[in-house]
């Protein structure tokens, strides 16, 4: 039997090219089709920004085969379908005409449900991976000045299940982590790396890597960086003020390799790149909002979240009072910070994607991703085997991701 390993990439340089027909692979299927607009004939430029906090992320999907044993009753287990959402959704996000920005998408619909392959469970057991947050192909009314493209709301896409950096408040849409820079080829790769952060000296007690959202009423960065430059322990990297270059990866992880709590406030959507940066560097996260990250990789970070990470519940903008997160941090002991850290160092290996040209021993957030996927699928299935309807409760909204919890546990 063979398994599909698919890669994740947050590489520019394979936009424009063309992805082979793809056979039976075993555990999954795959459609030979890559959609994109006939009308787009190329990415322009401007269009094309892979900013930590911009919305332009593509992740490019990159094939490899290799040997892997499953039971026969897994084969065919799911069906991938190989549209660059991410990619064609980038041409048309500014587009006035609304026909063309969901042209692609009622195409790759049309032509899905002609499929033999979709018959067999009305498209439930069909996956796509969105390069970029599910918000952008959520776009619920017509109008111009609405965002998006209305992928996931077409028909047939609302039997799929989409994976991407950031899940809606759908519960067909599923997140996993942002590639981070390291791409381990070898198991012992990662086990240096870990071996690394643990010896790093640390001379920053909390960091903030970002730009503030003036624009943006409810955004807590302004006090997050009068805090940080109001605080003898505390360290600010302004994005928006030139200096340390933000988007060079190797600046940025020296920061937070240098840190010991990494500050993960809100940006343009809930979820940020930098929070898997600052896991890799072995820095403590401190999130201020469930949707950045408890509510969203499910299957890759522990359902306990104050093993790893520090939540300072944030609701409004008024809530962080003035001091309140040096307070928090110098509270904890050192005892539980260094327990803390241990744990954000040991998830590493869950959270990158390994060199595609590997195969690692550990799982990687390949792994984890493509496992969910399986269980997911699986599940939707036994439901049918039970007699029971299975589009009861499979798209329906839930805004449980956004809801803060009454306890910190």
């Amino acid at each position: 039997m063979i398994l599909l390993k698919l890669i994740l990439y947050l590489n520019a340089t394979l936009a424009l090219s063309i992805l082979p027909s793809l056979m039976d692979c075993g555990v999954f299927s795959f459609l030979p089709l890559l959609f994109l607009s006939p009308k787009s004939k190329h990415f322009p430029n401007s269009h094309l920004s892979f900013t930590s906090h911009s919305l332009q992320l593509s992740l490019i999907s990159k094939l490899q085969w290799r040997s892997h044993s499953y039971p026969s009753a897994l084969r065919t287990s799911a069906i991938y379908v190989p549209f660059y959402a991410g990619l064609d959704a980038s041409l048309h996000l500014w587009d006035s005409n609304l026909t063309v920005r969901d042209a692609s998408a009622r195409d790759l619909n049309d032509w899905l449900s002609k499929r033999p392959e979709w018959k067999t469970m009305w498209g439930r057991d069909h996956f796509v991976v969105g390069g970029r947050i599910s918000w952008d192909f959520r776009r619920q009314t017509d109008e111009i000045s609405d965002w998006g493209s209305k992928l996931r709301f077409l028909p047939e896409s609302l039997n799929m299940s989409m994976l991407s950096v950031e899940g809606s408040s759908w519960r067909n849409d599923y997140a996993i982590p942002y590639p981070t820079n390291f791409h381990p080829a070898k198991d012992s790769d990662v086990v240096q790396w870990q071996n690394r952060m643990r010896k790093l000296e640390r001379p920053h007690f909390f960091t903030f890597v970002g730009a503030p959202r003036p624009d943006q009423q409810n955004s807590i960065r302004g006090k997050i960086i009068d805090q940080c430059l109001a605080s003898s322990v505390g360290k600010l990297v302004d994005c928006s003020s030139g200096g340390i270059k933000c988007d060079n990866p190797a600046s940025v992880m020296r920061v937070f390799q240098s840190s010991v709590y990494c500050l993960q406030p809100t940006g343009d959507s809930y979820t940020r790149k930098s929070a898997f940066d600052s896991i890799l560097a072995g820095c403590i996260p401190v999130f201020f909002h469930p949707g950045t990250a408890y509510s969203q990789y499910l299957w890759h970070l522990p359902k306990n979240h104050t093993k790893y990470s520090v939540f300072i519940p944030v609701r409004y903008v008024e809530d962080l009072k003035e001091g309140l997160i040096e307070k928090t941090l110098v509270g904890i002991s050192k005892e539980k910070e260094l327990e803390m850290r241990e744990e954000v160092i040991r998830l590493i290996p869950k959270l990158v994607y390994a060199d595609p040209m590997s195969r690692l021993e550990t799982e990687d957030a390949f792994d984890l991703s493509v496992k969910g996927i399986l269980e997911t699928i699986e599940n939707v299935r036994k439901t049918i085997r039970e007699g029971r309807d299975p589009s009861i409760g499979f798209a329906d909204e839930d805004s449980y991701k956004y809801t803060f919890p009454k306890t910190l546990e």
